[in-house]
């Protein structure tokens, strides 16, 4: 839960950051206040539409290996993505306060700046998951649930104390009582 709360979050702060950029870089596409609910619906649809959409394009386009090549790949990759932002931006401006005027400065090019958002968001996700969590932690006190703490390894042949165990059976702790006795 904790990593999803993390990348929800993280998620949801950057795409505000690039609604308020597309709202100031084109003056038909008004978003104002209603960048934070429209960032919910953004964060939403890139955590689960966005990767429905993408497999259900793949699975739509395609070919066996041999027929493709590298650049004829690359372009259907990126023409599948935009579809999927251009089809992720009509649901957010559906849904929330987003208003917009004219085809192409309303519903052609925000697309592709929130494509280039998600790549730079790509190349600096793992720095923000880590603030984040980070934060996370600072506002729980570090508490994690169990299923997220990761129990110490067991120790293994290789160590000597391992060694030691697996000849009496005891544990350092159990053999360092035993030694006080």
């Amino acid at each position: 839960m904790r990593n999803g709360i993390i990348r929800f979050g993280a998620l949801y702060v950057f795409n505000i950051a690039v609604l308020l950029i597309i709202g100031l870089l084109l003056p038909t596409v008004a978003v104002g206040w209603n960048a934070l609910w429209a960032a919910v619906i953004l964060t939403l649809g890139a955590l689960f539409i966005k990767p429905a959409l993408r497999s259900l394009f793949r699975r739509a386009t395609a070919k066996s290996a041999a027929d493709r090549t590298r650049a004829g790949e690359k372009t259907v990759q990126y023409v599948l993505v935009y579809l999927v932002e251009l089809i992720v931006w009509a649901l957010t401006v559906w849904l929330s306060g987003v208003s917009i005027a004219g085809f192409f400065w309303g519903y052609v090019l925000p697309p592709l700046l929130l494509l280039l958002g998600w790549v730079i968001y790509d190349r600096i996700d793992d720095s923000l998951h880590r603030k984040a969590g980070e934060v996370y932690d600072r506002v729980t006190g570090g508490r994690r649930s169990t299923s997220e703490t990761a129990a110490p390894p067991a120790p293994t042949q290789t160590t000597p104390e391992a060694r030691r165990e697996a000849e009496d059976g005891l544990t350092p702790e159990q053999r360092r009582m035993l030694d006080e006795l």
